[in-house]
């Protein structure tokens, strides 16, 4: 299971381009209807994020096996603003954009692991990963 796929995100067609990968490469490694949804969900809020703030970044999915574990790992990277306030993008209801989407906080109840690194003026990268129900 090794490579990566890169997917170049600036626009609602490459957020559907996205979620349409990451859900066609879970189901390959045999993730439930439900875990697909989840994934393809994540990716969604991810992606909407990258074009909402940054404009444009990308997508890495990438089928992981570490400890046993197989997996798929979703990294969302941009170069725009960044969040200055990380804790708070992380709470249920707070947006900059005043939408109705789930957000950060969404993603990472979706997916298994989910980490977070920002820096204002630098850019924001989206760390999470789902994993198979009952390896490792």
């Amino acid at each position: 299971m090794a490579g990566e796929t890169r997917l170049f995100v600036a626009a609602d067609t490459d957020i559907v381009a996205a979620r349409q990968t990451g859900r066609e490469l879970a189901a390959e490694l045999g993730f439930s209807v439900t875990d697909l949804t989840l994934i393809a969900t994540a990716i969604s809020e991810v992606a909407r994020n990258i074009t909402t703030y940054a404009g444009h970044g990308e997508i890495i999915l990438e089928l992981v096996n570490e400890d046993g574990r197989h997996g798929l790992r979703v990294v969302a990277r941009d170069e725009g603003p960044g969040i200055r306030d990380i804790e708070r993008a992380l709470e249920d209801g707070y947006s900059t954009a005043r939408g109705m989407s789930l957000g950060l906080p969404g993603a990472r109840r979706l997916m298994d692991d989910f980490e977070i690194w920002s820096e204002p003026g630098r850019g924001t990268t989206v760390t999470m990963c789902k994993w198979l129900p009952g390896n490792g």
